[in-house]
């Protein structure tokens, strides 16, 4: 596969795992990118801004190379180019980078997620500070009726 970044804009198919026939379309412009596919019936198509994604990244495969526009969720990453060229590779993924003036990515190792950080007191964001230093007490415990008192009830 290989589009010519000289020549937009382009539409193309792509694979799509989640899409219905595993294909999605794929429209190329210079300041936005659109996506259409159906999932489950239901079509739809994505319209994103160029300046959305992260960069042209150079990701490593069996036997060549790939160059992706590479966005944060990665359905939404864009396949641009397979070689196995190194020479090719390289000057399309510098053009690429300036057509769209996004920066050159490296190729990224998959990583596990962060793991979630935990509040530290998640009372404290809902009470007042005076509050969440008080203890609640039991009023109808019947030992914290002191002798001699009697328990006030208000009534309308």
């Amino acid at each position: 596969m290989r589009l010519d970044p000289l020549s937009l804009p382009l539409s193309f198919q792509a694979q799509d795992a989640r899409a219905d026939g595993g294909v999605r379309k794929i429209e190329l412009h210079r300041e936005r990118v659109v996506l259409h596919r159906a999932v489950k019936g239901m079509r739809m198509a994505v319209n994103i801004r160029v300046r959305d994604f992260k960069g042209v990244a150079l990701r490593g495969l069996d036997d060549a190379q790939a160059l992706v526009l590479v966005h944060r969720d990665p359905s939404l990453n864009i396949p641009l180019c397979v070689s196995s060229d190194p020479e090719e590779i390289a000057s399309a993924w510098q053009i690429w980078s300036d057509i769209f003036a996004l920066p050159l990515l490296a190729e990224e190792e998959p990583h596990e997620p962060a793991a979630r950080r935990r509040r530290h007191n998640a009372i404290r964001a809902r009470r007042p500070r005076f509050l969440v230093r008080r203890r609640a007490g039991d009023l109808l415990n019947p030992a914290n009726i002191h002798d001699g008192e009697r328990e006030i009830i208000a009534r309308d």
